[in-house]
């Protein structure tokens, strides 16, 4: 059985997309639908911008749900019948328009407010983020509750690396405690936000309405939500997750054994970047896991027919 899955914020770089964009007409015409409907050149973003443009929030995420999506859809016909769709974060809603429930145009509309809303809802340098490699979740969920101030994981990855994020100091003081209690690594991340933590609150409660305003319907396929990290088929049910993952920590780890348990031995990462990829193989080596990022990556498909 087969997963697709989308990269989140972090993926991004400047020209991700650009062969896919020249080959196949139903990649441009994906990078048009984006630029019309919030009005920015997609294509100058993704191809000519600079790295500072391209990593601020508002763009980064509109930014990689259209390479994304733009590439899936150039390659969905070659690709065998997929059992489950899934992204990391923001790679949620390219999963959503995969699977049936969200209309492109609109979630590409969804993710441009969800950046700035995110971006608005701490003042820059008053939150922060750290990845932790080589401790039990238990034991960082245990520091985080003992630190002074908001401190919360945020991404549980694989089973080696969590996430944490809320303010500055906080993060810095179950840092330095984390550490001490054996951490491999502890590393402030160079984000622009606490994303995935109680601080995002404000941000929710923005994007609930915007929400609310678009169409959802029910999946054609699965999608394995980041709050519960299990399959979702329910529209409406998607879309009050959307508005949970807000503040609620990405289950990536527990989302990929949720789809190994349940058949799933084969992804495919959708997207710029191999972030997934990695994070996927450090879960289980036996699971058999390909990228397609550019089109010279279209022969790793062959292995997979059906």
């Amino acid at each position: 059985m087969v997963a697709v899955v989308f990269p989140g914020q972090g993926s991004q770089y400047v020209g991700m997309g650009r062969d896919f964009y020249e080959s196949y007409p139903s990649a441009r015409e994906v990078f048009e639908q984006a630029s019309d409907r919030i009005k920015v050149d997609m294509a100058h973003l993704c191809f000519s911008s600079t790295d500072e443009e391209l990593r601020l929030t508002e763009n980064t995420q509109p930014a990689i749900l259209t390479v994304s999506y733009a590439i899936y859809k150039a390659i969905r016909e070659m690709l065998p019948e997929v059992s489950f769709f899934a992204g990391h974060s923001l790679g949620e809603y390219t999963a959503c328009v995969a699977s049936g429930i969200m209309d492109f145009s609109d979630a590409v509309f969804a993710v441009r407010n969800r950046g700035r809303f995110m971006q608005e809802a701490v003042p820059v340098g008053m939150g922060a983020m750290a990845a932790v490699i080589g401790l039990p979740f238990d034991k960082v969920e245990e520091v985080c509750r003992s630190v002074e101030g908001v401190v919360e994981p945020a991404n549980y990855n694989s089973p080696e690396q969590v996430v944490i994020a809320g303010e500055k100091a906080a993060v810095e003081a179950a840092v330095s405690i984390l550490k001490e209690k054996g951490a491999k690594r502890a590393v402030m991340l160079n984000v622009s936000a606490p994303f995935h933590c109680s601080l995002m609150k404000p941000a929710a409660e923005k994007l609930k309405p915007v929400l609310e305003e678009l169409d959802f319907s029910d999946a054609e396929v699965p999608v394995v939500s980041n709050v519960t990290a299990s399959s979702i088929t329910s529209g409406a049910e998607e879309r009050r997750l959307l508005v949970e993952q807000v503040t609620s920590p990405v289950r990536w780890y527990q989302s990929v054994l949720f789809m190994k348990e349940n058949g799933v031995d084969t992804f495919v990462e959708v997207g710029p970047s191999r972030v997934l990829s990695g994070l996927i193989r450090k879960t289980d080596r036996k699971l058999k896991v390909l990228n397609v990022e550019k089109p010279s990556d279209l022969k790793k498909l062959e292995g997979i027919k059906e």
